[in-house]
């Protein structure tokens, strides 16, 4: 089976990867961070906003399953591209909007892709298209928080209603067991 890539920053990544970990086609999605200068970088360090890291979740795909295209249409429907460094009330370059990719074809289908969305938002989509960098995944706690912890007050108030909008706009692409 062949598996590819997809690297994807859009603010916190226990949003990203509670909801990305339930698509059809999806092996799995891991918290991280990518796009800065610290080795090894922990949460409180990229939590200054001084390393240049994004939270980002990265994931392993089989292209069979579900392609580049569609991975891109949820990654956008599940953040605001449109906000500057920040998603909601979580601010600073660690929540940019950005699309990391791994390939010359990753790169083409990201630019055309917020190209094409561009007439549905009111304000310039600000989502970087870079190329990817070192993953570092996120410590331990971080893997699955968001399904593992859905009570504590952020994943309450904020991640819960962003998974129950994903689940309504794409059930149809959800495995058997989301």
């Amino acid at each position: 089976m062949t598996t590819e890539i997809a690297t994807f920053a859009g603010g916190c990544f226990w949003c990203l990867e509670g909801a990305l970990n339930q698509l059809r086609g999806v092996h799995r999605a891991v918290s991280g961070y990518m796009g800065g200068v610290l080795n090894n970088p922990t949460y409180e360090a990229i939590c200054t906003g001084k390393t240049g890291h994004a939270e980002v979740v990265q994931v392993e795909y089989s292209p069979g399953e579900i392609d580049y295209t569609t991975l891109l249409e949820v990654f956008f429907s599940l953040h605001d591209p449109t906000q500057l460094n920040r998603q909601g009330n979580d601010v600073g370059t660690q929540y940019r909007s950005v699309v990391f990719f791994h390939s010359p074809a990753q790169e083409a289908e990201a630019r055309h892709v917020i190209h094409a969305l561009g007439a549905a938002y009111t304000a310039p989509i600000v989502t970087e298209v870079s190329p990817a960098q070192t993953f570092w995944p996120a410590e331990a706690y971080h893997q699955g928080y968001a399904l593992a912890n859905p009570n504590q007050p952020y994943c309450l108030y904020v991640v819960s209603p962003k998974l129950a909008k994903f689940r309504k706009q794409h059930g149809a692409r959800l495995k058997a067991n989301a």
